[in-house]
């Protein structure tokens, strides 16, 4: 799948300490990537939508994910993070573009400090909500699963919003194919390798 915006290319994914860890720099950057392409594909007129009075605008999921993100990150992963008033865009109402600049750049700041990572730093335990103890890498995972959630958050709203396109995240969308795409709807699809 080839996506607009590359945000952190592999290229520029630094080198795991022990090379049973580089998956999770490759998947954590190339997560960022899929919620930074997401979010782009956000209009600026569309930032204060929301579906249902009990759900949030996109804005707000946007602004959660900047602060949530640090202080998962600061708090029980143990990075080191910047101040939180260097995290969300100036003004009243920024604009799409500034959300997603921000949230790769922190994103960027994470990689190195995961890929200075051994083993015995990613299986520390960690304190965790409500009073868990969690090693550093189950914490790490369920960041990441956390991020997925309120990306695909943003996709729906986008949906419900009646714009188009909206984008793909891990495969095709409704409005975004490739000729590649398998999206297994089928049984033949699902017996493929086996």
């Amino acid at each position: 799948m080839q996506y607009d915006l590359v945000a952190i290319p592999d290229a520029e994914v630094p080198r795991a300490a022990e090379a049973v860890f580089q998956h999770l720099l490759t998947t954590y950057a190339s997560e960022a990537n899929k919620t930074a392409s997401v979010w782009r594909a956000v209009p600026d007129a569309l930032l204060d939508f929301k579906p249902h009075p009990k759900t949030n605008p996109i804005r707000t999921i946007l602004v959660h994910q900047l602060l949530s993100e640090r202080r998962f990150f600061a708090q029980f992963v143990g990075t080191a993070e910047p101040p939180v008033e260097e995290l969300l865009p100036t003004g009243d109402a920024p604009p799409v573009a500034a959300y997603v600049e921000n949230y790769v750049r922190l994103s960027r700041l994470r990689l190195p400090q995961f890929a200075a990572g051994t083993t015995a730093w990613w299986l520390e335990p960690r304190p965790f909500f409500g009073g868990l103890v969690r090693e550093r890498v189950w914490v790490f995972w369920r960041r990441v699963l956390h991020t997925c959630h309120h990306r695909t958050q943003v996709q729906a709203w986008l949906r419900l919003a009646g714009h188009e396109p909206v984008p793909a995240i891990y495969g095709p969308s409704g409005d975004v194919m490739w000729d590649e795409a398998d999206p297994t709807y089928s049984l033949e699809a699902a017996r493929r390798g086996g």
